[in-house]
């Protein structure tokens, strides 16, 4: 989820804090080519509703700049929004946004005065949280101190300075006394870092709250958040299969706890998706059809749980409808839009190559009627599978049949048997040699002391040789 809008509120953006780049990945969010032209299934009010702080307003600008049927409600209630919080920045953008849609909406005027207004207040309050924290240092309070560093990053992320933020977080730091305080500190980086799309920083945050975790209670507490961001920063990433996991991973009791990030309902779609993506039959049905915590993510999206479920029974056609039909709430997703064609792809290669395993032989009319495309599209599609190896199979274009590549059996069964031949005279006369030297007292065998005592000194040394010999000679080392 990136957000432009990271520089100081009086422009000019801020050098960079330990690990954090402020400005490396940043995507303007109204620059990317896809654009939905159809409504999606989901209620707009109903959905923006599950989230909270920056995401809500992320999601609602991302759908207004993504879907045109909804632009105008989202943008008009982003806007709103914006000016409850404070971000001017993303304010201008917003309102810029919505004047391409409705050049003459009420909305679409950018207010000055509110403008003015805020930009006074917002300078107003960072000195007088600047000079709080200032008084805190000279009294050398160590607490104080932390809870200054925490209001001031907390106002620069409610404005949308995310840089500023992330530095007044992480200089917490070295205030921090107990446990329960590192591991809040990292939790507020690892959410400004999320913002900011810096996946590579959410990774590494995440491994630092892994090791202040020392309790169940500490644990049970933070496993959930820990999960879910571990999951986003490795979907983003493109690691579908470890993402997969640590979603599958996360406690259902996080419930709306963690909504300034994602969803419940988020969890089971992108666990679902990238666990497809990923996994094989077998692990579908152990690790997620058979997980007892994940099942409450997956009741949650039922249509999710019907494609795994179709996929695992072979019902391939039955996987891909399903996922097609949702394709337009994916893709005014912010962590999933640039996935959606990825993890389709890897979906629909799998179940090609899994549908063809049982067949020696099969008809392109067969296959195209069981995936729904159309006999040339299928034809083209297989000739891409089979030239990237990925389909072991032959096309007869005359008689309309995909064929699998014949295995030499009788060949590979001879390469076998001369193999263990091969093997088995190496063995034997490796024994040979043995009994040879034996017998003619050529063997070194280690000292009686160094075998009571477990070693040491020249004859140790010694007997170690011999043993050595004998590995060399069976295990051709």
């Amino acid at each position: 989820m990136a957000d432009p809008l990271s520089a100081d509120v009086d422009g000019g953006a801020s050098a960079p804090y330990d690990d954090y780049d402020a400005g490396s990945q940043q995507i303007p969010i109204n620059t990317a080519p896809i654009v939905v032209t159809d409504l999606p299934r989901f209620d707009l009010e109903q959905y923006t509703a599950n989230y909270s702080g920056r995401m809500q307003v992320t999601r609602l600008l991302f759908i207004g700049s993504h879907c045109i049927p909804l632009a105008l409600e989202a943008l008009k209630t982003a806007i709103a929004l914006l000016k409850s919080v404070g971000d001017i920045r993303l304010y201008r953008q917003a309102t810029t946004t919505l004047q391409a849609y409705a050049p003459n909406d009420p909305d679409a005027k950018i207010d000055e005065d509110w403008i003015e207004r805020t930009t006074r207040d917002i300078r107003h309050r960072t000195d007088r949280l600047e000079a709080e924290l200032k008084s805190y240092k000279n009294n050398m309070i160590k607490e104080s101190i932390r809870i200054g560093h925490r209001d001031l990053g907390e106002h620069f992320y409610r404005i949308g300075d995310l840089a500023s933020a992330y530095r007044a977080f992480s200089r917490m730091r070295d205030y921090c006394t107990s446990n329960k305080q590192m591991l809040e500190m990292t939790l507020s980086c690892i959410l400004i870092c999320i913002d900011q799309a810096q996946y590579t920083t959410v990774q590494s945050n995440v491994a630092k709250i892994r090791n202040h975790i020392r309790s169940d209670d500490d644990l049970k507490v933070h496993q959930p958040k820990i999960s879910i961001a571990s999951g986003i920063a490795s979907l983003a990433l493109g690691n579908y299969l470890e993402a997969a996991r640590s979603f599958i991973s996360t406690d259902p009791s996080i419930g709306s706890e963690y909504n300034m990030v994602a969803t419940m309902n988020d969890v089971a779609i992108y666990g679902g998706l990238t666990a497809l993506a990923s996994m094989d039959r077998n692990m579908l049905k152990s690790e997620v059809l058979e997980s007892s915590s994940f099942r409450t993510f997956l009741e949650l999206e039922p249509h999710i749980r019907r494609a795994i479920t179709a996929f695992h029974s072979a019902r391939y056609g039955e996987c891909l409808s399903i996922l097609e039909a949702y394709r337009n709430d994916y893709l005014l997703d912010p962590f999933l839009q640039k996935h959606v064609d990825k993890i389709y792809e890897a979906v629909r290669t799998k179940s090609i190559v899994q549908y063809f395993i049982p067949y020696s032989c099969v008809t392109l009319d067969a296959m195209s009627t069981a995936f729904g495309a159309d006999p040339e599209q299928m034809e083209r599609e297989l000739v891409r599978l089979i030239e990237a190896n990925k389909l072991n199979a032959r096309i007869d274009t005359q008689n309309r049949l995909v064929t699998s590549k014949e295995t030499q059996l009788r060949v590979e069964v001879h390469r076998d048997s001369l193999r263990m031949a091969a093997e088995y005279e190496r063995a034997a006369r490796l024994r040979m040699l043995q009994i040879n030297v034996v017998r003619s007292g050529l063997e070194i065998r280690p000292p009686k002391q160094s075998l009571s005592s477990g070693g040491g000194g020249g004859g140790g040394g010694g007997g170690g040789g011999g043993r050595d010999l004998r590995g060399l000679m069976f295990n051709g080392s």
